[in-house]
């Protein structure tokens, strides 16, 4: 059998014996695991995302399965995988990594949270310092791909790299050596990734909304297929004529930036006070601050410049109609416009109901977007990593607001401190939307408890447990 493509093998070193040493990165995975599974419970209220949710057959049974937080659902760990990691992604209010490569590595938790669960209540003790580990390694994995490899450049999605980082962690967590990592990594390379069309017109649609949760889930039936004995194929990448680097990459090889270790985890972006895809983030915070020169203007209004960086014209400069939900939260213009006409932006604000209010469209007709190439450097930069964006308004009788710039968003590393208690109003507010007080503050305690780490993982999904049927409003 040939030598494994190097690519590999540093991923199943990294995942069996990389040593996580940054307590800072287990402080933020915490934080991370907190936002994420109050994303997940939020998106329980839309009916789009209930409807995807439970076991493939109605009425399976599966003694001992995995829990999905905010539902009674007890599944297999696959399909535990597809549920936990649609309901977190679903309203884009997750984390995010920005680089070549977009993303966001909590969708990774669909299969981490759905193989520990399992394995905590029918095989062996796992406690939720492992569970953190495999979050580390997981955003490492898909993060410092991401770094130098533009996967949508070539047309493919990112979440390749979800289901990548979920293969090779639930690999590690079911106890597979360096080789088996390997190999179950190598099945993702075979498997290759969905195409980006349903995240662009004339396309978009809710398949984003499930795309990681697919990717997670099969990342997981990849890696229980390994530690089944399913065999590797250790030069998927490199084979020449047939690897994914001679079909799929031009014959070139990945770039890395660095070497893995806890960068991904310590520099993870936030969503802290409003849903909107991350390129669009400062500039709805400048949005924001403009809001209250705006109130009694918008009729006024000539036309609003958005200087951003190139990714975000790439992904959410939007003109045109917008034909649902999936549209709107990955246009810049209207993301843009809900700040300036009403000072806020909730997950309902996507909806047909709010999208109907004529002055929304009025006002993305008058919006010009450009790029500032500073912007877009720096965005680049691994010491700056800034999501900068200006915004700037401009009225009938010659006058105009001042151009407010956001380089930061409350979500940046830079702005840790600052956004940590506004994460915990936010996670208070969505546990609210399914919990009782007293639920919600038992939760909370759990995860500022000195003990969190030794919990058996069964025993922390099952206080998200809710004895009722799932159901939703979109």
């Amino acid at each position: 059998m040939n030598q494994p493509d190097i690519e590999l093998l540093d991923i199943a070193q990294y995942v069996r014996h990389y040593a996580v040493i940054s307590e800072e990165a287990f402080r933020t995975a915490r934080l991370c695991l907190m936002d994420s599974l109050g994303c997940a419970v939020l998106a329980l209220r839309f009916a789009e995302c209930a409807k995807m949710l439970g076991p493939v057959v109605p009425g399976t049974v599966v003694p001992h399965g995995a829990r999905v937080p905010g539902t009674d659902f007890e599944l297999d760990p696959v399909t535990a995988a597809f549920n936990i990691g649609t309901t977190v992604r679903w309203l884009d209010f997750n984390d995010t990594w920005l680089a070549a490569e977009w993303g966001h590595p909590s969708d990774n938790l669909g299969a981490i949270l759905g193989i520990a669960d399992w394995l905590s209540r029918t095989r062996r003790a796992v406690v939720m310092r492992d569970v953190l580990t495999a979050m580390i390694k997981a955003h490492e994995i898909q993060g410092v791909m991401a770094l130098e490899n533009s996967f949508n450049a070539r047309g493919l999605d990112h979440v390749i790299l979800v289901k990548l980082a979920s293969a090779a962690v639930a690999a590690g967590l079911l106890g597979c050596d360096e080789a088996r990592i390997a190999d179950a990594a190598s099945q993702v390379w075979c498997d290759l990734g969905p195409l980006r069309t349903y995240r662009h017109a004339p396309n978009t649609g809710s398949r984003k909304s499930w795309a990681a949760g697919d990717a997670t889930a099969r990342g997981a039936f990849l890696a229980l297929q390994t530690k089944r004995g399913e065999m590797g194929y250790p030069t998927a990448l490199s084979a020449p004529g047939w690897g994914f680097y001679d079909r799929m990459w031009n014959g070139d090889r990945f770039r890395f930036q660095r070497a893995y270790g806890a960068y991904v985890m310590e520099n993870i972006l936030f969503k802290v006070s409003f849903p909107a895809e991350f390129h669009a983030q400062t500039a709805v915070e400048a949005a924001f601050v403009l809001h209250d020169q705006m109130a009694h203007r918008i009729a006024s209004i000539q036309r609003v410049e958005i200087t951003t960086h190139e990714a975000a014209i790439k992904i959410i400069d939007k003109t045109g109609p917008l034909h649902n939900p999936a549209d709107r939260d990955h246009c810049l213009q209207y993301m843009v416009a809900m700040g300036l006409i009403f000072g806020a932006l909730t997950a309902d604000d996507y909806e047909a109901e709010r999208a109907q209010d004529a002055r929304i469209d009025a006002l993305r007709a008058k919006m010009v977007v450009a790029e500032n190439a500073q912007f877009t450097r720096d965005y680049h930069d691994p010491h700056k990593r800034s999501i900068a964006n200006t915004v700037q308004v401009f009225f009938d009788d010659g006058t105009s607001t001042e151009a407010i710039t956001v380089e930061y968003p409350i979500g940046h590393r830079r702005r840790r401190d600052e956004a940590a208690p506004l994460l915990m109003e936010k996670f208070t507010q969505n546990m609210s939307t399914r919990f009782a007080d007293h639920q919600v503050q038992k939760i909370l305690h759990t995860f500022e408890s000195p003990d969190f780490d030794a919990m058996p993982v069964c025993a922390f999904m099952d206080l998200f447990v809710v004895r009722s049927t799932v159901s939703g409003k979109r």
